[in-house]
């Protein structure tokens, strides 16, 4: 609402769903409005983040020909943004092949392989860390001569075990919410959120207000059985009854683009909208 500073909701370094979303159907939808006279011609948008991807792979990549990209299997959303990576790879120069999780394989010396036996240098994965250690392959991880995107040590920050490690190292940031692991001692008198360690799109997701009642709380209870977090409850700025979140893009070590996603509960979950802005004047 423009009265502070902006806080640090969550952080994911993980898995960059909705990125076909704040790259390309903004992009486009911005175009469309300026071309049926909707938005001046002179209206922009805080969205570098194709141009940045572009560079970064082949920054990394400068000698691989290949980058293999996978997801699971039957899922359109996952696909969209393995395809968007995928395209972004081969405008830097790479060639990329797409297989679903289920179907990559290990080769007699522990090496990663495709469902035509190819040997997998380099794997893009949109498959969480947390879930991908636990499958029977993990211990042909180590060994297995593959680059992965994003690397293992994102498993280290990709989890919300971060937020109370952030506000311990950086207690009072301005940017940060007093948070705290489920069995820490902490003072929320504005409400807490209770977050597991691993969730995602809001699910098991609880809000209490100030006196420990609860006022929200997803329907999807899929993670229930991590370990959680507390979390100083800052409520969302109200526009036309929708609270939106701002998601910030970062390639590298810079900050590319943005997206917002906004709902009418006080929870962003799976279905919350995406909604594309401009930038005037």
């Amino acid at each position: 609402d423009g009265t502070g500073p902006a806080k640090l909701l969550e952080y994911n370094a993980d898995t960059p769903t909705s990125l076909f979303e704040s790259t390309s159907f903004q992009w486009r939808w911005l175009e469309d409005q300026i071309g049926a006279g909707v938005l001046p011609d002179g209206a922009d948008q805080f969205n570098g983040t194709w141009e940045a991807l572009v560079a970064r792979f082949a920054e990394i990549f400068p000698d691989e020909p290949t980058v293999w990209f996978t997801s699971v299997a039957d899922n359109s959303e996952d696909y969209g943004t393995v395809e968007t990576l995928a395209w972004a790879a081969k405008e830097a120069g790479i060639n990329p092949v797409y297989l679903t999780l289920d179907r990559l394989g290990i080769t007699p010396e522990g090496r990663f392989a495709d469902a035509e036996g190819w040997p997998v240098r380099s794997l893009f994965k949109l498959y969480p860390w947390e879930n991908l250690l636990r499958e029977p392959f993990a211990e042909y991880l180590a060994g297995s001569g593959c680059t992965f995107l994003e690397p293992p040590w994102k498993a280290l920050v990709s989890n919300k075990a971060i937020l109370p490690m952030l506000w311990r190292f950086n207690p009072g940031h301005p940017n940060l919410l007093p948070a705290v692991f489920e069995d820490e001692p902490g003072d929320f008198p504005e409400g807490v959120v209770i977050k597991p360690l691993f969730s995602r799109e809001g699910a098991s997701v609880r809000i209490l207000d100030g006196f420990g009642q609860e006022i929200a709380a997803s329907d999807d209870r899929d993670y229930d059985a991590w370990p959680k977090i507390r979390q100083a409850y800052h409520p969302l700025p109200v526009f036309d009854s929708k609270r939106p979140v701002i998601g910030a893009w970062v390639v590298g070590e810079r900050c590319t683009g943005m997206g917002l996603r906004e709902d009418a509960g006080l929870i962003t979950q799976n279905l919350s909208q995406f909604v594309p802005h401009y930038i005037e004047g």
